[in-house]
């Protein structure tokens, strides 16, 4: 059974972190493409709908492969989480058919029409159909963070008699707080993955020589908006989530700051190792008392270690928790000084011919990308040993009578189908990056 466990939580981490690399640029660029409609619409410059076109095919492409990746993980809850679905699917039933029947159906709808339906729409129509399509996939993203967030914190629930875990209150469920603020903090990371791209494929192109006006567009907008994005990412947004975990899951916190020792004016670990054996960060770099003043904002609080919690209730990973943890912060940290940098030098009007910040954003595009899947470990691994805090372990919700050896079959399939449909996404987006915006008007727009 621990073997099969195993491999249950092995597939589905990799299916659904390849799955959720398209869904985050598309909730990112949703907003970009309404900025770049906008702006259109606003000031009759023809070149930002040329703009628009072409960032709207590659959204096209990308929320193509996220649903086609996205499709498994549904029937993965029966298959591989059969226990855990019987149990729960009363409840995150709720939020994943609405998922696929209000906002899936709504930008997939609108999408379409704004691909293919603009001399039709006219300039107005098309920028409401954008908007539609912006609210769908926005929305889409908050009713998935609050099926999560019931796991990470689950309200709004009665136990059956038979134990099966019943909804008691619908709006306790899609208003979770947890749910508002790590939706809060997920999308504002897909809004930096999305400025990101634009921002590489902009600096590309000044780099390169190559449709320099679009160049100079889309490293103006994503540069405007992901310098406000990224401190948001920081505060309020990572602030109040990490508040919250330090409330609901204590020992998820301990785990992350690879607090081994409960500590009044508790340190922040900038580096370190944890060793498990000895229970203690190695070689550690660390700012006096900093952990306990952002967490209860009074230096001298006191934050509970791993050592007053059972070891049976620790995230079995504390090490991958870690790690991730400390890559989510690290990058993030690093994101604010990339694009604050390139915002200073946008507004004294160098950015353009600065080689070293163009390669650094056109660089920096996989890194988001980074970001994001460590803070999923961090909220997914730190969660366990619970599958629902506090109301299932996660042995208990697998397939008792799906083996390991069905489970890495079918995993090793995902792996091969999933390796050409990587490849697919990259050739075809390399296509539009090559081929460009459509030619420029004359004039200029920077």
């Amino acid at each position: 059974m621990d073997d099969a466990l195993t491999v249950h939580r092995l597939q589905f981490a990799f299916t659904v972190t390849f799955h959720y690399l398209f869904p985050q640029l598309t909730m990112g660029l949703a907003l970009l493409l309404m900025i770049l409609k906008t702006q259109a619409l606003r000031t009759g410059d023809e070149r930002y709908n040329h703009a628009t076109r072409f960032w709207a095919r590659i959204f096209g492409i990308n929320f193509a492969l996220g649903v086609v990746t996205g499709i498994p993980l549904e029937f993965q809850f029966g298959t591989n989480w059969a226990e855990f679905s019987r149990a729960a699917g009363g409840v995150i039933g709720q939020t994943l058919a609405m998922e696929g029947v209000f906002s899936f159906f709504l930008e997939s709808t609108f999408l379409g029409l704004f691909l293919f339906g603009e001399k039709r729409l006219g300039p107005r129509g098309h920028w409401f159909a954008g908007l539609l399509v912006f609210l769908g996939s926005w929305l889409s993203g908050y009713l998935i963070i609050a099926t999560d967030a019931w796991m990470q914190h689950p309200v709004g629930y009665k136990l059956g008699p038979q134990g099966e875990i019943l909804l008691s209150s619908f709006w306790a469920l899609l208003l979770n707080p947890w749910a508002l603020w790590q939706y809060a903090h997920n999308m504002n990371a897909a809004v930096i993955t999305g400025c990101f791209v634009m921002a590489a494929v902009g600096a590309f192109y000044l780099l390169s020589g190559k449709h320099a006006a679009y160049g100079r567009t889309f490293v103006r907008v994503a540069v405007s908006v992901g310098a406000v994005a990224t401190i948001l990412q920081l505060y309020p947004t990572g602030d109040v989530q990490g508040r919250m975990v330090a409330r609901h899951q204590p020992v998820t916190l301990a785990a992350m700051e690879g607090l081994f020792e409960t500590k009044q004016g508790a340190p922040l670990a900038i580096l370190g190792q944890p060793d498990l054996e000895k229970k203690r960060l190695d070689n550690p770099l660390i700012l006096p008392r900093a952990l306990s003043f952002l967490t209860y904002r009074r230096w001298k609080a006191e934050i509970k270690g791993l050592d007053v919690f059972p070891q049976a209730d620790w995230p079995d990973k504390i090490p991958l928790v870690y790690y991730s943890y400390h890559v989510m912060v690290g990058l993030g940290t690093i994101f604010i000084a990339v694009m604050v940098r390139a915002a200073w030098l946008l507004w004294k009007g160098r950015l353009y011919t600065s080689r070293a910040m163009l390669w650094a954003l056109m660089l920096g595009l996989p890194f988001p990308y980074i970001a994001t899947t460590a803070g999923w470990i961090t909220a997914e691994a730190g969660r366990q040993p619970w599958l629902i805090h506090g109301l299932m372990r996660t042995p208990a919700g697998i397939s008792p009578r799906v083996s390991a050896g069905n489970a890495w079959f079918t995993m090793i399939g995902f792996m091969g189908l999933y390796l050409v449909l990587g490849i697919l996404f990259l050739f075809l987006v390399y296509r539009e990056i090559d081929r460009g915006p459509a030619p420029a008007l004359g004039g200029g727009h920077d």
